[in-house]
């Protein structure tokens, strides 16, 4: 049977990651290759990067003027075929303000695209010009990306993915958030051929429902646009019905994996406090806030516990300086951005995982904190709460019950055993290579229709 040819689109990739969104591109795409002939773009923020049995190809070893003629196709890897448009913005921004926006022409120039018009306006979604010069499109090449706002090279991106993808071979475009949506939806009216979005999060999980900026319309006009759309949960799949005004009938939920692995826990001496951890963004998003309630809740109960929030975000200096942290003394630690390595290290000996956000698409770090045997209390406003069937749950802001919950699990054993057992068996079943499946599926049936 012929392989499908897919090219997906996306923005974070390992090694330098800085949410779940990296991570679920590198389980997909490694467990996607095998089944179709995959052919990813990127963008590019280590450029010292070699990822073994992978080609990765850099546009800025790359004659611009001279692509159509001098590009060379990378050998076939375990991961397709990977090429990197250079980029180093942050996939996800706390507020969104007025853009600078690259006029939308077919003979847009050079000196053109360093005029910018500011007004907070919908996102153009014209084909980009297939005969238009490469190198006009190069700003990558003509400004520091450190001095472009993220959605202007946003739009940029969208350009370079469609004059690459003009040179490709494809049966369908899988594009993954709002960074890839606009090039999803270019490639989709120049090529044709039928888009899938995969949607890890949303402007509306950030901001809110009054969130109606530029990220909203750019990520409504392409869910509108896609033929088909895979949110990483129900719980997303209902603000892309209800929020966005979507036809559940273009809609279906496929959970993230996880990689396995047999993670040692460390045990800690008797008269050391148990540990409480939160892990990820300090946002308004994420409950940092409401963590911090909660640790003064549990702590007006009991004393043996130490509260622990590992991550960094706008919120910071704002808990910071807050009276309520000020009196929790040392029983509250902030430990600002940890790597890889030390984030296990505390999921090796925390006592209970915490997660109150507020929206929260999945939440791949309470899967994470399950598979090492930590227990967790979750808000019921997650996707994870409907794969974690153990967790204990409240809302996010029923900061009383989700004291209540840790206090449960710090002092009943039994009950934290159970908690503990039951999300090994939740989990088993969260692999890369069943989600894997489940997209094949969805673009096979895509293609088929289109």
């Amino acid at each position: 049977m012929k392989k499908l040819k897919v090219l997906m689109l996306g923005w974070e990739f390992p090694p330098i990651v800085t949410g779940g969104l990296g991570a679920a591109c590198y389980g997909i795409s490694k467990s996607l290759a095998g089944k179709v002939d995959l052919t990813l773009i990127l963008p590019k923020s280590d450029p010292d990067f070699i990822l073994q049995n992978v080609d990765l190809t850099g546009l800025n070893n790359i004659d611009i003027q001279n692509i159509k003629a001098e590009f060379t196709k990378p050998e076939y890897s375990a991961f397709g075929e990977v090429m990197y448009v250079p980029a180093n913005i942050l996939p996800y921004q706390e507020a969104e303000e007025q853009v600078a926006i690259v006029p939308e022409t077919s003979t847009t120039k050079s000196e053109q695209a360093a005029e910018t018009v500011t007004a907070p306006v919908k996102p153009a979604y014209h084909p980009v010009t297939i005969t238009e010069p490469v190198e006009e499109l190069n700003v990558f090449g003509h400004t520091s990306l450190e001095k472009m706002d993220a959605n202007s090279a946003v739009i940029q991106y969208a350009r370079y993915a469609t004059r690459l993808a003009s040179q490709k071979d494809f049966d369908v475009i899988y594009a993954h958030d709002w960074m890839t949506f606009l090039a999803g939806v270019e490639l989709k009216l120049v090529s044709g051929k039928p888009l899938v979005v995969h949607v890890h999060s949303l402007s509306y999980d950030r901001a809110g429902k009054d969130s109606q900026g530029w990220i909203y319309e750019l990520e409504k006009q392409a869910l509108e646009k896609a033929d088909f759309i895979i949110p990483v949960s129900e719980y997303t799949s209902k603000i892309i019905q209800t929020q966005y005004g979507i036809s559940p009938e273009r809609i279906q939920s496929v959970y993230n994996g996880i990689d396995p692995k047999q993670p040692v826990r460390k045990e800690k001496s008797s008269d050391e406090d148990k540990l409480v951890l939160f892990l990820g963004r300090i946002t308004e998003q994420k409950g940092a806030s409401y963590f911090l309630d909660i640790a003064a809740k549990v702590l007006e109960q009991t004393k043996d516990v130490q509260f622990v929030m590992a991550g960094t975000g706008n919120q910071l200096q704002e808990l910071l300086n807050s009276d309520q942290y000020l009196q929790l003394d040392n029983k509250f630690e902030f430990t600002g951005f940890l790597d890889r390595e030390k984030v296990d290290n505390l999921l090796a000996i925390a006592d209970v995982y915490c997660m109150p956000s507020v929206s929260e698409p999945f939440g791949l770090s309470a899967i994470e904190a399950a598979q090492y045997g930590v227990p967790t209390v979750l808000s019921n406003q997650s996707g994870a709460a409907e794969v974690l069937h153990s967790a204990l749950k409240a809302d996010y802001n029923d900061t009383e019950t989700m004291a209540a919950h840790i206090i449960s699990l710090l002092q009943d054993e039994t009950l934290r055993e159970k908690v503990i057992t039951d999300s090994y068996q939740d989990i088993e079943s969260l692999t890369w290579e069943n989600a894997a499946e489940e997209i094949l599926e969805i673009l096979e049936k895509v293609v088929e229709q289109a």
